[in-house]
């Protein structure tokens, strides 16, 4: 393997805790919020593919592939990892949410030199008092497995993650990149923060 990676950023759910709203156009400061992720990820991959189920034409015009689900009816971050999986030839997906702006951008490496050295197909980061499988590297090549894992209508990611050799990458220094903006009040808070750190 050479250990290439895609930056998978998973904007395909619904919003339903922000009334709807497709969160990762939701402006934060001056720029929607995948535009942060994007800036973030860019850097350090080598190449980056939104998934998304809606607003197609919209994610498009910030110059990445935009992929939707295969499967109908918003099934779920796995279907996210499905997605990525097939859109992409790369060895690796780093799986993040559109809706984490403030992740470290040395998060993706700290994770891809963990499964490298634990010679582990999947890597979920733990912020040391619990796991995140939306922030995850996994291998393409089980991309089958997964199709196998959605098509049995299974959709729980930990039970999939168990079927192969997982490493939990400590992520705990990097704890604040968890941080996610899922509500309106979540979103205020997080612009003030920019604003006081002069971001």
């Amino acid at each position: 393997m050479n250990n290439t990676v895609t930056g998978v950023i998973l904007a395909g759910g619904m919003g339903r805790r922000m009334d709807g709203a497709d969160k990762g156009l939701v402006m934060l400061q001056e720029n929607e919020m995948i535009s942060w992720v994007i800036d973030i990820l860019k850097p350090n991959v080598d190449q980056v593919i939104i998934n998304a189920n809606r607003n197609l034409s919209d994610y498009k015009k910030f110059g990445v592939s935009v992929v939707a689900d295969s499967l109908e009816g918003y099934q779920g971050p796995l279907a996210g990892f499905e997605a990525g999986m097939a859109a992409t030839n790369t060895d690796w997906i780093y799986t993040c949410p559109c809706d984490s702006p403030m992740q470290s951008p040395d998060l993706l490496q700290h994770m891809k030199r963990a499964v490298i050295e634990q010679d582990a197909e999947i890597g979920v980061a733990s912020d040391g008092v619990r796991t995140h499988p939306v922030f995850s590297m996994v291998r393409t090549d089980l991309l089958q497995s997964l199709r196998d894992y959605l098509n049995s209508g299974e959709r729980k990611i930990d039970r999939w993650f168990a079927q192969h050799k997982l490493h939990t990458v400590d992520c705990s220094v990097y704890a604040a990149s968890f941080t996610n903006i899922n509500t309106v009040e979540e979103l205020q808070r997080a612009e003030l923060e920019q604003s006081l750190h002069g971001n």
